[in-house]
């Protein structure tokens, strides 16, 4: 399974609803789980993002589960694709 980082920003919809943020995380988990994804974990965070999460599947179910976040209108996401050091040291002994 591929590990992902999700920079979460709340739409002015979302802000509004901000109380209301821990029981959609919830749901959220609920629903990645339905699609194969693991939700690793949730931070409410300050500064330039307001919740970073860690989730873990395949390119298309990370994918499906984060354009249906979307579609609920409440924030708006942009995603890393993340290495451990032993996944990125395999890639780099591919380097020629």
């Amino acid at each position: 399974m591929a590990t992902f980082i999700t920079l979460i920003n709340f739409t002015d919809q979302g802000i509004r609803n901000v109380k209301k943020s821990p029981r959609r995380a919830e749901q959220f988990r609920g629903l990645a789980e339905n699609l194969g994804v693991s939700v690793k974990d949730i931070y409410w965070t300050v500064g330039s993002f307001d919740v970073v999460a860690i989730v873990e599947g395949s390119d298309e179910q990370v994918t499906a589960a984060l354009l249906t976040l979307g579609e609920l209108g409440n924030v708006r996401t942009q995603t890393l694709r993340a290495y451990s050091g032993d996944e990125i040291s395999r890639i780099i002994e591919t380097m020629p």
